[in-house]
This record gives structure tokens, sequence and C-alpha cells, in this order.
């Protein structure tokens, strides 16, 4: 009988070999992390539902494919993430991604804080999540949230996320700072409407 602690590549073996238990272990394994992933890119529970779905059918379809050269959760995610870009991309107006493209910019760089992977806007983001960050993601850019996605839920490092993306570090990094800077002033914003509020 299958165990909760079988590795990864245990579950995948037995299920290429057919047996249903390792592949349903293999779903509630990663089914909430990329339920939580899917809802944090979307902000709505039916097209994060829809997106699981999704991802679990590609799984499926290519674990076969699964050659054991990199960890299994690493070979999903990646799968989370092309799929959750396709997908994303599908939901955000185009109007939107226009303006990102021309709001993201080579300024941005020139503020970077010091940098090291314990970034005290790493924190702060981290902090947020008791303060509706997920609200707060859905007015990002679909490029910033998927950087927001990978390097404070996901704990990816910068060149790991860059690697994944195919992109430079540095546009990585650019994406994360106005991130972070978008989500402290949308928070911002909040508390004072909070506040206003309070005083009618």
């Amino acid at each position: 009988m299958l165990k909760s602690i079988d590795s990864d590549e245990m579950l995948v073996a037995a299920a290429l070999a057919g047996s249903e238990q390792a592949w349903e272990s293999l779903v509630l394994r990663y089914e909430t992390r990329i339920y939580n992933q899917a809802l944090r890119l979307s902000g709505n529970p039916a097209d994060a539902l829809d997106l699981v779905q999704e991802v679990f059918l590609a799984v499926f379809r290519n674990l076969p494919r699964f050659r054991g050269e990199s960890k299994f959760s690493s070979w999903v995610f990646r799968i989370v993430h092309n799929k959750s870009v396709d997908r994303v991309r599908r939901w955000q107006p185009p109007i939107q991604q226009a303006r990102f493209e021309s709001e993201e910019s080579e300024e941005v760089e020139a503020n970077w804080p010091a940098a090291s992977e314990h970034e005290p806007d790493t924190q702060f983001a981290q902090q947020q999540l008791n303060y509706g960050l997920q609200a707060l993601l859905a007015e990002l850019p679909l490029e910033q949230r998927l950087v927001i996605e990978l390097k404070i839920f996901q704990s990816l490092t910068f060149e790991e996320i860059a690697m994944l993306q195919q992109v430079s570090d540095n546009t990585v990094k650019t994406r994360f700072y106005a991130a972070l800077k978008r989500l402290q002033t949308l928070q911002q914003q909040a508390n004072r409407s909070e506040s206003d509020y309070d005083l009618s």
C-alpha cells in the first residue's frame, strides 16, 4: 500500500506502471499548491480550478517524458508556469498588457536595493499575506504577478526565475522591485480608504 512518505519518483514509477492510487497520490500532493498559485494569478476560483484541471491533464499526458533529470516538483511547476502564462494572458485585457510593456523600463533598475536573497522587500511582501495580498496582486500586470509568485510563494532565486522565463536576471529584478513598489502603493491607498471610511 502506498504511503504519503513515498517519494515523487516512486509514485511516478508506480503511476507509469498503471497504479491509479499512485497517480491520485501525486495529484493530492500538488493540487493545493497549484490551486493556490492559480488563484493568486487569476483572482477567480472558477478560473483557478480550470487551470488546475488543465495542468494535471498536461502532467498526465507528459508523465512518460519525465526522465528524472530534475526534481519532479520542478518539472510540474514548469508546466504550471507555462499553463499559467497562457491562461492569464487570455484573462488579462490587451490594454493592460500594452500598458505594462510601456511602463517596464531601465529606470526601475537604477532604484534596486543592495541585492541579496533575503531582501527586506521580500519580507514586506510576505507580511502582506494577511492584508488582502490576493486582491492587490490582481492589480499587477501579468509579468509582475508571475515573478512575485515565483519569488515569494515558490521561493525561487532570481537566477532560477530568469532561466524559467528565459529572460535576463536584470529583467526579473526589474519586474520584482516594480511589483513590490506597486504593491506598497496599493496597500497605502487601501489603508487611506479604510481610514476615510472609519471617519465618515
